[in-house]
């Protein structure tokens, strides 16, 4: 369940800093799975923009007024990718991701897309088993949309494990 002190609402670029340094907290949730190795890194700020004038930009935001966790996401071919979801691990298992997922789900359906897709690491256990229990398919990787494969592969280019990276679609 959300802290009932949590609100989930549209970032805004001076938000950006914020999301930013959440990423990279949740960076290190990841590197304790064996997710990720290296350098922790965070989306830019023309990626958090990209969501944003798609759209696709929200915060979970504690009674401070404070980003604890974002998502967010942009339109392919008349899906909606989600890009980035993280809850700094200080605000993680309250539910939070959940429902900013949730939030970008139902305005994906608002909008009529076809779907939702996102590419996650196999194993960590917040990552595709969390997108399973909203509704997401694992995409074997031979029958994945080229998009997706692009990611896929962009993603092995910057060093991410390709035996754990994984694409998944919802279909609304």
């Amino acid at each position: 369940m959300v802290d009932v002190n949590i609100r989930i609402k549209r970032a805004e670029p001076r938000h950006f800093p914020v999301l930013q340094a959440v990423e990279l907290a949740s960076f290190e949730t990841l590197r304790a799975t064996g997710a990720v190795s290296g350098d922790a890194v965070a989306s830019s700020a023309e990626d958090l923009q990209e969501y944003l004038d798609a759209g696709f930009l929200y915060a979970a935001f504690d009674e401070s007024d404070r980003p604890v966790g974002y998502a967010g996401g942009y339109v392919a071919e008349g899906w909606l990718h989600i890009g980035e979801a993280d809850v700094h691990p200080n605000w993680q298992r309250r539910g939070i991701g959940r429902q900013l997922m949730l939030t970008l789900l139902a305005e994906g359906r608002e909008r009529k897309l076809a779907g939702a897709t996102l590419t996650t690491d196999r194993f960590a256990p917040f990552n595709a088993s969390f997108y399973a229990s909203l509704g997401f398919q694992l995409m074997e990787r031979d029958s994945c949309p080229e998009r997706l494969t692009t990611i896929l592969c962009s993603e092995e280019a910057k060093g991410l494990d390709p035996l754990r990276r994984v694409a998944m679609m919802l279909v609304y």
